[in-house]
């Protein structure tokens, strides 16, 4: 479904007599210089196919957006660009990162946006720049630029969403308390290497809108690009350095599990120990013989009774002087 469309002129959205679903009628309106803003959600095949028509778009950019699930890229077909972005947010109840798909075509005198998903809604991108005459008047660049930032700003709130799980699962990996924190840091890397899939292909294409050198983004919008640019260069480097962190977190974690189960055998040993002891003498004097030791002794009795308890509270100092229990 069409979201919102409109004709800009010199930075300012301009009224038209058309409908605005008319996109022919729209497109046949503007005056050279302007440019018309198509924004879509999640459209059929026969809406995008009728937004193609209007627009001249090249029917395989035209057949990515409709089967969505790409890899962010940039490519060129003719006259026009298309740029396809992934949309990311964050379930902090699951751990999950949700993905969604945002595909730019981009013209001279048009851009088309196409919204998969819920999330990374572009009404708010579309008011914030018509409230920045100066940048919009880049034309279809200042379009690209706003996505793109928009987009960006969404993976650096996820970054930080991320950040505070990794910090909670370092706190819980380094705690006195038995955990068991390896399923979580298994989906917290897995959602990491979500992250990466959106993130790293993006690099290639902001660095070459921030250097000025693709054909039909406007070379005087490099500096805002250019930003975006390092935004996303720190939301990397970000990623890298959480899974770093997960990584070492994971083998600490085994290494407590390690020693726990050390510790868990020595006293379980040290327990046996002051079993056994009493268990020895008891099977001493329970030995059929005639001729021993104070075996009819009055006091034999009490005599071993007071060697077992004895032996026993001996062997339980020991064990916990030495730090066994």
């Amino acid at each position: 479904m069409i979201v919102d469309s409109a004709v800009y002129r010199q930075g300012t959205r301009v009224p038209v007599a058309c409908d605005v679903a008319d996109l022919a009628a729209m497109r046949a309106s503007s005056t050279p210089g302007d440019f018309v803003w198509v924004g879509l959600h999640d459209p059929t095949e026969q809406e995008l196919t009728e937004v193609a028509a209007a627009f001249d778009l090249h029917p395989l950019a035209v057949e990515d957006a409709v089967n969505a699930h790409q890899r962010p890229k940039l490519e060129r077909y003719d006259d026009s660009l298309f740029l396809v972005l992934k949309t990311l947010w964050y379930v902090d109840a699951e751990d999950a990162v949700e993905t969604g798909e945002i595909n730019l075509f981009v013209g001279q005198d048009f851009i088309v946006s196409v919204r998969h998903g819920e999330g990374a809604a572009l009404r708010q991108a579309r008011l914030d720049l018509e409230a920045r005459e100066a940048v919009l008047a880049h034309g279809p660049s200042s379009v690209v630029y706003a996505v793109c930032d928009q987009v960006v700003d969404g993976y650096e709130a996820v970054c930080d969403a991320l950040v505070e799980d990794v910090d909670e699962v370092e706190l819980s990996v380094f705690s006195e308390d038995r955990t068991n924190d390896s399923a979580r840091i298994y989906v917290l890397k897995r959602e990491l290497a979500e992250v990466r899939r959106a993130i790293l292909p993006l690099r290639d294409p902001m660095g070459r809108f921030a250097t000025g050198t693709v054909h039909g983004i406007d070379r005087d919008a490099a500096p805002y690009f250019r930003d975006v640019g390092d935004h996303l260069s720190r939301c990397a480097e970000t990623v890298d350095e959480l899974d770093g962190l997960l990584s070492t977190a994971f083998e600490a974690h085994l290494a407590r599990i390690s020693v726990q189960q050390n510790d868990d055998m020595r006293k379980i040993s040290a327990g046996a120990a002051l079993v056994v002891v009493p268990t020895l003498i008891a099977g001493v004097y329970g030995m059929n013989f005639d001729v021993m030791p104070e075996l009819h002794w009055q006091f034999g009795y009490a005599w071993a009774m007071c060697l077992m308890v004895g032996t026993s509270l001996g062997l339980l100092w020991f064990f916990k002087r030495s730090g066994w229990l």
